[in-house]
């Protein structure tokens, strides 16, 4: 691996340095084709409906409506024959039992279902249907029934047809725990006891715990999105007991590092942006938002208490400034300037955004498939969409702004002031500005009414609604009819999503998919999941215990399903190809954040200042010019940040909405256009590409290059060794050490040659090269230490 990378990073090296200011078509051609022979595509999974575990297509003794029946109705005959009573054909539905049990045809003499009864049963019929005009799903719909599927309906009715409700609407029931005995027992909490139950299910073992270096690397990058020191790997390594373990979970849940990468997490969730979006995208003031984020996961706040800050801090009694600001959340949807529109459109789907947020944030559904019609899926009607939506309909804001200069409202000015009496956690020193301003939310003093919008179009008025949630979730009652009665519902006890959702982000987090693979959908059309028991009891868990995010991860770090390994065996791999069941930790990329932040953690660089506006690293020049909407503003060109703050984390990255920082798009961001819970995963050459010639990698292999030559002068084999030891928490082998120095001598003598040109390639950033080291080494050094920074291992996380 060290070889490939080695020789595709010279080529890039040499291209780049020889003709640092003209493209190379050539050599772009080359590493697009290197890349495309080692690169891996991950396809798009539609969710398809066969029961988990399925894969022989064996039909299970024992039909369980929501495991087996329920996914087919829901991809397969749902569209047609679904909860949406605008779009049911034949007036027959499946999304009930009333409905579907109901005789049917002008003659009332025949019923698609008859409970224990095949024979009389015409759904039957109609999916082993020869004939086309018979055949269910109709062959223009697209969508075919498997053999497997057929039989699994069939099996069903004979069984009784048995109907129940969509597993997520039925309130966390405490589950029994699995108990082990004999040579069973493995495990170190009661997470292990019901992945061990599935292992036994599925005929899987667990995989031997990974090495000391690995597990401190994982957790370190999980928890705080950087790589660990040198220290403490060396420190954890003398010592890899369980005390230790748990001692460096609990330090590293308490630094401000892990309170950035919550918040980094968060920012996605929220949509959170530097600019209003659309055509001129004028920029504005959010940041103080995003510093009290920070401030709340460093402080652990509770997390119904986080939600209801920011849902509805301003209703609170005698709310405070800060718990005003919380309310930000709300108001990080895009705004429009842009002349010609009509401002009432717009303002609908600011408060249509808002919904929406609420739905995927919290809720785990898509409230907005309810918006023109009723919910094609899932039990939610088009009139209890617009009651979530009447919800936040009631502040005083406006669907269009003038220009650049204009404020959003309703806002807070943030001052020097309120920063010294109750907004201690804002950086307001790095601001230019003494005045902040911050978007929040206000209510209305007379409530602005909320109607049915026909086909969801602002100004096709309908019946009017008020406050309410579905009851197919939770009865809203006894609350009071504004945000805070909707955080408080939130929050019950027998809600059946909230709890559920946010500990399966958690999940997530740590092992790259939920318990629910599709965080972003708890409904029909979502994954079921893989452990329902365990989902259960972590929520259940996760609310008794006080909403405590940081032991809820430390709990899931510290089982012995967390601390497998990677490795895997083939007949694994056969088995349980994308590791549902969890008998290895799988191996994922680190985010867009995490590679640039551990490329300036290696070097140095890094700018550990919190909290403050937002900054501008490097990017490529003319990117701003050339797509800026001509109303002119701060974001019509891109300054590069002054001093250090080029070097800050990226969780501070200035973050245009038409023009986001290509690097982290690259690399699988959010554009922060809506909520998103969950990022795509991708692997393109752009990623290779980017790696190999973003200035601030270079530069960061130059500086850490340095940092080595100087502490280690005259050996080179020590200087490689250190940089792969900080890159990849572990001391290179033989082959590897090998292979790393053979590549230096290859650079040097390239150096030497004139091949590279010195002076151009370290000219590469804005940091100082040290006068008195040889300029050929350091470009040796740092095309090695660059290297090692592309490695497949450095850019994961194992």
């Amino acid at each position: 691996m060290v070889k490939f990378v080695s020789s595709v990073l010279y080529c890039n090296m040499h291209a780049m340095i020889s003709n640092f200011k003209k493209s190379s078509v050539r050599f772009i051609v080359a590493i697009f084709c290197c890349v495309a022979l080692v690169s891996c595509t991950s396809k798009s999974e539609k969710t398809i409906a066969l029961a988990e575990g399925d894969n022989n297509n064996q039909v299970p003794k024992k039909i369980d409506f929501t495991f087996h029946v329920k996914p087919i109705l829901s991809d397969r005959c749902f569209k047609c024959h679904g909860p949406d009573k605008n779009a049911v054909e034949g007036g027959f539905s499946l999304h009930s039992p009333e409905e579907a049990y109901k005789v049917l045809g002008e003659l009332k003499d025949h019923f698609a279902i008859v409970p224990g009864d095949v024979s009389k049963s015409e759904l039957v019929n109609r999916i082993y249907a020869e004939d086309s005009n018979q055949l269910m799903p109709p062959p223009e719909s697209n969508l075919v029934l498997e053999d497997y599927e057929k039989a699994i309906l069939q099996k069903w009715i004979a069984q009784g047809a048995e109907y129940k409700t969509h597993w997520a609407f039925i309130p966390p029931v405490q589950p029994e725990i699995p108990v082990h005995e004999g040579d069973s027992i493995w495990g170190n909490n009661k997470i292990d006891a019901f992945v061990l139950d599935k292992f036994k299910e599925k005929n899987l073992s667990p995989s031997d715990a990974v090495s000391s270096e690995k597990l401190l690397r994982r957790i370190t990058f999980d928890l705080t999105g950087l790589p660990p020191t040198l220290e403490q790997v060396e420190k954890f390594a003398a010592n890899p007991s369980k005390e230790k373990y748990e001692e460096i979970i609990d330090s590293l849940l308490v630094s401000v590092d892990y309170a950035e990468n919550m918040t980094a997490e968060w920012m996605d969730i929220a949509r959170y942006a530097d600019t209003h979006g659309y055509q001129d995208d004028f920029e504005r003031t959010m940041w103080p938002w995003r510093d009290w984020v920070i401030h709340a996961f460093k402080e652990n706040m509770p997390y119904n208490q986080f939600v209801m800050y920011q849902l509805a801090g301003d209703l609170l009694p005698n709310a405070n400034l800060e718990q005003i600001l919380a309310t930000g959340f709300n108001r990080n949807h895009k705004i429009t300037a842009e002349g010609g529109v009509i401002p009432e459109e717009y303002r609908v789907e600011y408060v249509e955004d808002r919904t929406t947020t609420l739905g995927t944030a919290f809720l785990g559904l898509t409230l907005e498939c309810a918006r023109c019609h009723d919910h094609k899926y899932d039990p939610i009607s088009q009139k209890e969409h617009f009651q979530f939506y009447s919800f936040f309909n009631t502040i005083p804001e406006q669907g269009l702004l003038a220009n650049a200069a204009e404020l959003p409202t309703p806002y807070i000015t943030v001052t020097s002031k309120e920063v010294k009496d109750v907004l201690g956690f804002i950086n307001l020193q790095k601001s230019e500005l003494k005045e902040v301003p911050v978007m929040v939310m206000k209510e209305m003093v007379k409530p602005r009414s909320s109607y049915i919008l026909d086909r969801g179009i602002y100004d096709q008025y309908g019946a009017e609604v008020f406050p309410d949630t579905p009851k197919s979730i939770l009865p809203f009652e006894g609350y009071s009819k504004n945000r805070l009665g909707l955080a408080k519902w939130l929050f019950e006890d027998e809600h059946p999503l909230t709890a559920r959702v946010a500990v399966n982000r958690l999940w997530q987090r740590m092992f790259g998919n939920g318990i629910v693979a599709t965080s972003f959908d708890f409904g029909n059309q979502g994954s079921l999941p893989t452990h329902p028991e365990l989902l259960d009891f972590l929520a259940i868990k996760y609310r008794i215990e006080g909403w405590d995010t940081r032991k809820m991860l430390k709990y899931i770090a510290m089982s012995a399903t967390y601390q497998q390994d990677t490795k895997t065996t083939k007949e694994k791999l056969e088995q349980d190809p994308e590791n549902k069941y969890l008998a290895r930790v799988s191996r994922l990329r680190l985010s867009s954040e995490a590679i640039r932040d551990q490329a300036l953690a290696f070097s140095g660089l890094l700018n550990r200042d919190v909290g403050g506006p937002s900054v501008k690293p490097y990017q490529p020049d003319g990117i701003w010019e050339e797509t800026t909407g001509g109303g002119g503003g701060s974001t019509a060109s891109y300054t590069l940040s002054e001093g250090n703050d080029v070097y800050r984390k990226s969780l501070y990255t200035f973050w245009k909405r038409t023009v986001p920082p290509p690097s982290m798009m690259t690399f699988d961001s959010s554009s922060r256009d809506y909520c998103s819970v969950k990022r795509q995963e991708t692997n393109t050459p752009l990623q290779a590409l980017v790696l190999l010639n973003d200035p601030q990698m270079v530069e960061a292999a130059r500086v850490a290059a340095v940092g080595e030559m100087v502490a280690n002068p005259n050996s080179e084999n020590e200087q490689i060794k250190r940089l792969f030891y900080k890159a990849t928490s572990r001391l290179p082998n033989e082959v590897e050490i090998k292979s790393l120095v053979a590549y230096y001598t290859e650079m040097l003598e390239k150096v030497e040659k004139g091949d590279i040109s010195t002076d151009e390639y370290l000219s590469i950033g804005r940091s100082s090269v040290p006068s008195d080291l040889n300029k050929e080494k350091l470009v040796a050094m740092t095309l090695t230490a660059h290297t090692i920074l592309n490695l497949d291992e450095t850019i994961n996380r194992g």
